[in-house]
């Protein structure tokens, strides 16, 4: 008989999905499946729009990384013109950039992932969120309410609003950068880098305690892939496609954003809306890669910035090639961020006037590549000889790391869930590894609602075991 359990509270992803796991005859784990439930429309939505709205409208997709959005988009749009934007203009979109990643990755690791790691994956889930973390170290709650307004300040002050500015546009941005505002976007650099390294030392001795699941997160040899440098370091605005495999050898570099079609397609599985993408060379479904923080740690030689670096050398010599490292990951790129953000803003040409370059469509395709939160994020556009957009093909950071979600869900399975009962440690886990993930599943299916999550055992037979429901 088919029981559900009520477990609250909300789970800790952004988007609905649906889990399920089929037992063999012996009661053991045999398959399981991350089903990501929404449908994606969103690039239909575009068709017919002048395509200097673009940005705009495509940083309407997402409300928690929507300058991500904007900068890809705007990219493409700049393809569209054929413009070598001002150097001034690149640099302040990269710093707004900076910031989305520092604020996402901090709601990531303090809201969604640190009850876990406070708490145990064990605790009561009435306790296990941020207010349970609040309650229990105060102080890792405060940090992360700061750190991710300090992230939120900074993409106001540059951009006029904290979600969905507009100043980011075809040709670069729409106004150039106050003294005043530089200056208090430099004040707050200090204390955003010390809340990091309490953060990273409380980190590194919580950390202990989790070695099975460090063991079974995704933990399989897959492919990596991101942007680097000239200099092989973090390029997390502009610079080439590198892809690796789990060792570290270089397996394609220096890949342009006009030629992604050459070295990626998306494969569509019958129990998801969200696509499959794949390292098109290798074929369907040993081409799986992953993307995101763990990713680009794994394909540079380091980070970039001194304090970065010097983090990077112990987490260089862990198991990278397990998914619980995202949140480790995420912490050494909000070092880099503040980091490399200072860098930009002591650059005297950052106050130049010149921030735009003017000019009417004179190419019919563009492209666009940046490094969103959660990995590398890819915006190709057509339009006509009026400038309406034609086609619109977006691949989410998310829809990259499907495959490696999926497969992850099935390792924790195998690993955690026995017998024909969904405990609450189990559960806990197999949800677990897809928040290393951080997916955003209304970003990369492009659909509005809750974020709901379902988990079924189901029998040799698929007659439902045990059922869970988050709503």
């Amino acid at each position: 008989m088919t029981r559900e359990i009520i477990i609250e509270p909300v789970t800790r992803i952004e988007g609905h999905g649906r889990i399920t796991i089929q037992l063999n005859d012996a009661g053991d784990v045999e398959d399981a499946h991350f089903h990501v439930t929404q449908f994606r429309g969103f690039e239909q939505f575009c068709v017919g729009r002048p395509f200097p709205e673009m940005p705009s409208l495509m940083a309407r997709i997402c409300g928690i990384c929507p300058v991500s959005h904007l900068v890809a988009s705007a990219k493409a749009c700049d393809g569209l013109l054929a413009v070598r934007i001002p150097a001034t203009a690149a640099n302040l979109r990269h710093i707004l950039n900076l910031a989305q990643i520092i604020q996402s990755h901090a709601l990531s690791f303090f809201y969604l992932t640190s009850p876990d790691i406070l708490l145990g994956m064990d605790s009561d889930p009435a306790k296990r969120n941020l207010f349970g973390v609040a309650e229990q170290n105060p102080q890792i709650a405060r940090d992360g309410v700061r750190l991710r307004q300090i992230g939120q300040q900074i993409i106001e002050l540059l951009g006029g609003k904290r979600i969905h500015p507009a100043w980011v546009v075809p040709g670069g941005v729409s106004d150039p950068l106050t003294a005043e505002k530089r200056d208090r976007i430099l004040e707050v650099i200090p204390e955003g880098l010390m809340l990091v390294h309490r953060t990273l030392d409380w980190y590194k001795e919580a950390l202990r305690p989790f070695e099975e699941e460090i063991k079974s997160f995704a933990n399989f040899p897959t492919l990596f892939m991101g942007l680097v440098s000239k200099d092989s370091t973090l390029a997390l605005y502009d610079g080439k496609i590198r892809i690796t495999d789990s060792d570290g050898k270089i397996i394609a570099d220096h890949l342009a954003a006009d030629d992604y079609q050459d070295y990626i397609s998306e494969a569509v599985e019958p129990y998801s809306y969200l696509k499959s993408p794949y390292y098109r060379p290798m074929g369907y479904p040993k081409g799986i890669y992953r993307v995101g923080p763990l990713a680009r740690l794994n394909i540079v030689d380091r980070p970039g910035t001194p304090r970065a670096d010097a983090e990077y050398a112990g987490f260089r010599w862990l198991d990278r090639r397990s998914s619980f490292h995202y949140h480790y990951a995420r912490l050494i790129e909000i070092l880099y961020c503040f980091e490399k953000t200072e860098q930009l803003l002591s650059d005297p040409d950052i106050l130049s006037k010149h921030v735009r370059a003017h000019a009417d469509a004179n190419s019919g395709e563009g492209f666009g590549i940046s490094e969103a939160p959660r990995g590398t994020l890819i915006h190709h556009y057509t339009i006509d000889r009026g400038g309406l957009i034609t086609s619109a093909n977006l691949i989410i950071a998310t829809g990259h790391n499907n495959l490696a979600m999926d497969q992850g869900v099935l390792q924790v399975a195998q690993r955690f869930v026995k017998g024909d009962k969904l405990t609450e440690g189990m559960l806990n886990r197999v949800e677990a590894v897809i928040r290393t993930f951080d997916p955003c599943l209304s970003c990369s299916t492009h659909a509005i609602g809750h974020m709901p999550l379902q988990i079924q055992l189901l029998a040799p037979d698929g007659a439902v075991v045990d059922e869970v429901r988050r709503t």
